[in-house]
């Protein structure tokens, strides 16, 4: 009787374990069912076959969060989260912009800026040099904003009507750069920090061995936070028509300013010729219909959206058969496989074989926004670049706002490198950094003891301090790091060693000084690279497709990262910047950062140039 229960009790067992796999199952296949039925529902519901309105209409542009050149953001923390910033893709509103500078519905151009974050200045400036030439047409743009940050008015400024909120404000405070320095707290804590360095102007491991800012790295920031300001003003100056005396004294002498006008922000703006007329939300709405001839009843103004009309015109468009391959490396540089938002060597080289094996993409363009990371990953990048030209299909780089360090040893395995005049570039320099917890260790009463078979078998123990040997050694190996990066620039550009080595050294360099040095072939954005991919390939004009490649991504959390960034659209997200939230968001992207420095022989090139955020 007892073996029999044991045995019914092993039945029951199996028998429940089948069943909670099968129940499991069918609640897996109908929730997938579910979730493709509601996806499909929002799609119909968002783009029920999109068509841009005849009659004319406004180009609506409303770009909310971060202005990337890859949309990163994973939409589940957009969900679980209002801390986590929504982006917007820059080569969609270029697409979107350019297309319709030559299209006769769309009539003008209307550009709010409310919800725009950072992005860097050479992002914010080939936007604005699309506006530019969208105007050119001789349709007109009018740009309005409740207020204005820095980057939005520098955006702004290039529309034909500045329109301001009655109570707004336009802030322009100058550009500057202040690190956070660890050393203190280090010393407090017993850690020390070994660096190993090539290049004096190389100063990323710097606020881990400093108090204080090097006087390089003073002399060469402010070299260049000069060079970029200035840009912003004669950017600005030109748009609105002021001299530099009058732009300048808007910002030198504010205070002043705002005491002649009893405190009241939007008169100080409008008396410095910085916008055109105050407008409520209302009156914005009927100026643009009066530039439209719009008589209709209807409170909103005929217009389409970026993301409507890119739908539109893409499907009016017929593909043609050749294809150049724009392949974006946004972030981090990283051994590895790696999610978007990083560069992995792993995943990014899979992607350029993938272009390199198709025989429609004819050329390949690498849109570069990095500020480096791994050598061992940059230069594995670099060489497959390098096979796919061997392989007889020419490869371009853009960089955008940021192409420094690994960002700039990749572009060395481009046929021609294409740089914003704002774009930081250049930081050749090696380095190396290990921390010592010795100390800390010994002061909770830890110990660490053992044996090995040779001297330095547990040579990079943190636990341990850093034997000098092992510290020389590291010292020689980031030197010669360094001479190998050294040897890669003057291959690709043609030019001496030492003649490399003199505007190398760590030091980071805006894309227009570069492009004089020799480190850049032209100064120009995306379109210009396309433009020379296409001439390369000997593809004529319009006869291409433009394909943006991607990591693939398994179709279930393809399917749910569509659906929850539908439901994530129109959340209304503050571009301007709260102090506390924006330390600890920079606090947390210092935290996380760390999981990406897993370079082998824990040498880097990497740039302390926060992404060149404006």
């Amino acid at each position: 009787m007892k073996k029999f229960s044991s045995i019914f009790r092993i039945i029951f067992r199996l028998f429940r374990f089948t069943w909670a796999f099968i129940n499991g199952t069918r609640r897996v296949i109908t929730n997938l069912v579910l979730l493709i039925i509601i996806a499909a529902i929002i799609a119909a519901i968002t783009h029920p076959g999109v068509t841009v309105p005849d009659g004319g209409v406004a180009l609506l542009v409303r770009p909310a969060g971060a202005l990337v050149e890859q949309v990163t953001v994973d939409p589940f923390l957009n969900v679980l989260s209002d801390e986590q910033p929504k982006e917007t893709s820059l080569p969609d509103l270029l697409e979107a912009i350019h297309a319709a500078r030559d299209d006769a519905r769309i009539k003008l151009l209307v550009l709010e800026t409310d919800n725009l974050g950072a992005g860097g200045l050479a992002k914010f400036g080939e936007l604005r040099t699309a506006i530019d030439n969208f105007k050119a047409s001789g349709k007109p743009v009018l740009a309005r904003g409740e207020h204005f940050s820095q980057s939005q008015y520098y955006l702004a400024s290039v529309a034909d009507e500045v329109h301001l909120a009655p109570d707004g404000f336009v802030l322009l405070q100058g550009l500057a750069r202040f690190n956070t320095y660890f050393r203190g707290a280090l010393d407090k804590l017993g850690i020390k920090v070994h660096l190993f360095r090539a290049g004096e102007y190389k100063s990323f491991g710097e606020p881990f061995t400093r108090n204080d800012m090097s006087a390089e790295d003073r002399e060469a920031s402010r070299e260049l936070l000069d060079e970029l300001w200035g840009r912003i003003r004669d950017d600005i100056s030109a748009s609105r028509k002021l001299t530099p005396a009058q732009f300048d004294h808007y910002v030198l002498d504010y205070l002043e300013m705002l005491k002649s006008a009893k405190g009241d922000l939007a008169a100080v703006a409008q008396t410095a010729g910085l916008i055109d007329q105050f407008s409520t939300r209302d009156q914005w709405q009927t100026r643009i219909k009066e530039q439209l001839g719009d008589k209709s009843a209807e409170a909103d103004f005929r217009h389409i959206g970026v993301n409507d009309y890119l739908a539109a015109i893409r499907g009016e468009r017929a593909d043609q058969p050749d294809q150049i391959a724009v392949l974006v490396a946004q972030g981090d540089i990283v051994d590895g496989e790696q999610s978007p938002g990083s560069v992995g060597a792993n995943s990014f080289v899979r992607l350029i074989r993938e272009a390199r094996e198709n025989k429609q993409v004819k050329a390949l363009v690498v849109r570069i926004d990095s500020p480096g990371g791994s050598a061992w990953a940059s230069e594995i990048i670099r060489r497959e670049l390098e096979l796919t030209r061997q392989a007889g299909k020419p490869v371009i780089a853009s960089m955008s706002s940021l192409a420094a360090s690994g960002g700039y040893w990749i572009a060395t395995g481009t046929d021609e490198i294409f740089a914003e005049p704002a774009t930081l570039t250049g930081s050749i320099g090696v380095f190396g950094m290990f921390p010592d917890f010795s100390k800390p260790l010994g002061s909770l009463g830890l110990s660490v003891d053992g044996v090995a078979t040779a001297p330095h078998a547990a040579a990079l123990d943190p636990r341990r301090p850093l034997d000098p040997a092992v510290g020389e050694a590291l010292q020689l190996n980031v030197e010669h790091s360094y001479r190998r990066f050294l040897e890669i620039v003057a291959g690709a550009r043609k030019m001496e060693i030492d003649a490399v080595d003199k505007i190398a050294r760590g030091q980071v360099w805006s894309g227009q000084k570069a492009h004089s040095l020799g480190l850049v072939d032209h100064t120009g954005g995306l379109d210009a690279a396309l433009t020379a991919a296409a001439r390369h390939a000997k593809l004529k004009e319009k006869n291409y497709t433009v394909i943006w490649p991607t990591q693939s991504v398994p179709p279930m959390r393809q399917l749910l990262q569509q659906l929850f960034s539908v439901m994530t659209t129109d959340k209304n997200l503050a571009a301007t910047p709260v102090p506390a939230n924006d330390f600890v968001r920079h606090l947390t992207a210092d935290i996380k950062s760390l999981e990406f420095w897993n370079d082998p022989r824990h040498i880097y090139t990497h740039c302390l140039c926060e992404g060149g955020k404006f």
